[in-house]
């Protein structure tokens, strides 16, 4: 996932980088309002964290430009501002969500996140061996039987399945299957890797356990 991380206090900026860094991000980070409006004229990237007491133009500013180019690039404020007419004000120019400073970080990661699931195109199916995803009507089939999930399993699935060959750890699927302020352990995360394997056990494919690292999906020949 690429962010734009817009802040012009240095060491907020280098502690924000290291954290999203640390969930697998690249972030690139600018300094002031111009260099942000400048860089999303020509980059693209998933999120935009965007600080709004900024030199040159604020961050206002920034939204309204970003947004009357026609951009629907996902945008959240950071403020120290408080006032409810600042945070109205943002969003009504178009900006998605805010965070008032002080924040809790992993509640910045799980808006980041949010923000970005929410502005990717999902495909309807999803297919691997004989099982199939409609994520239009969330029915799983291995050939033309419907195969009976839970929700948790279902997002699990979906997820593996939408990573295809490559491996997932336990933490990564939780941070993508949950919503804010839901809590699930690693080892719940086993719990339906499990039942998992038992319930597409005759779709031609296994959910492969790499020690040390998570799972990964694998068509048997």
């Amino acid at each position: 996932m690429h962010v734009l991380l817009v802040e012009d206090d240095a060491v907020l900026a280098d502690g924000l980088t290291r954290l999203l860094q640390g969930h697998g991000m690249v972030v690139d980070v600018v300094g002031s309002g111009t260099q942000a409006d400048q860089l999303l004229q020509r980059a693209e990237v998933a999120v935009v964290v965007l600080d709004i007491g900024l030199p040159g133009i604020d961050g206002f500013e920034v939204v309204r430009r970003l947004r009357a180019r026609g951009s629907n690039v996902p945008v959240l404020l950071l403020t120290a501002r408080d006032a409810i007419e600042d945070r109205v004000r943002g969003l009504e120019l178009g900006a998605d969500d805010y965070l008032v400073k002080p924040f809790a970080t992993p509640e910045l990661v799980a808006r980041i996140k949010a923000l970005a699931r929410r502005n990717t195109p999902k495909p309807v199916s999803l297919s691997l061996g004989r099982l199939t995803l409609d994520t239009y009507t969330k029915r799983a089939r291995i050939d033309e039987r419907v195969i009976d999930l839970s929700v948790r399993e279902w997002a699990v699935l979906e997820y593996l399945l939408q990573h295809g060959a490559r491996v997932v750890s336990k933490q990564q699927i939780i941070d993508a299957i949950l919503p804010w302020g839901e809590d699930l352990t690693l080892n719940a995360v086993e719990v339906y890797i499990s039942r998992l394997r038992l319930k597409i056990a005759d779709a031609g494919i296994s959910i492969r356990t790499i020690r040390g690292f998570g799972y990964m999906l694998e068509q048997h020949p």
